[in-house]
């Protein structure tokens, strides 16, 4: 038996300003884009990994109302889950996150003690996102 990543959920607060982040900022490609009910969710892969799919999705989409508010706090505090990407020039990479609007950088590049060397940031709804070196 053979077990594969096939999707990974980003919660996002403001969908339009991370389909700009992590397509034109991380250079992501929208696989696909649905609306239903006053939300939306978004489907990206990265041009190496178009198997995986990356879902944006709002937290109140698909939830009650009380669950979407307090996932949307959760996430306003930035206490949910991140992503980990990969890249062959972290430095550069780092340099155009970092600039983007609404990314606050958590670290630097740095090489870690373990042997890897990566950064960290938090994209425009506040998910960390780490960025190693390949």
């Amino acid at each position: 038996m053979t077990v594969s990543i096939s999707t990974v959920h980003v919660l996002v607060d403001d969908p339009d300003a991370a389909v700009s982040f992590y397509r034109d900022t991380l250079g992501l490609t929208v696989q696909n884009e649905v609306a239903r009910e006053g939300f939306r969710w978004i489907v990206l892969s990265t041009p190496n990994q178009p198997e995986i799919q990356i879902v944006l999705s709002q937290p109140q989409a698909g939830r009650s109302k009380e669950d979407g508010e307090t996932i949307a706090a959760l996430l306003a505090k930035g206490e949910l889950g991140g992503i980990n990407f990969s890249t062959e020039d972290l430095d550069a990479t780092f340099e155009k996150a970092a600039a983007a609007p609404g990314v606050e950088v958590l670290q630097e590049p740095v090489s870690q003690p373990w042997g890897v060397r990566d950064a960290a940031l938090r994209d425009p709804a506040g998910n960390t996102v780490r960025i190693q070196q390949a």
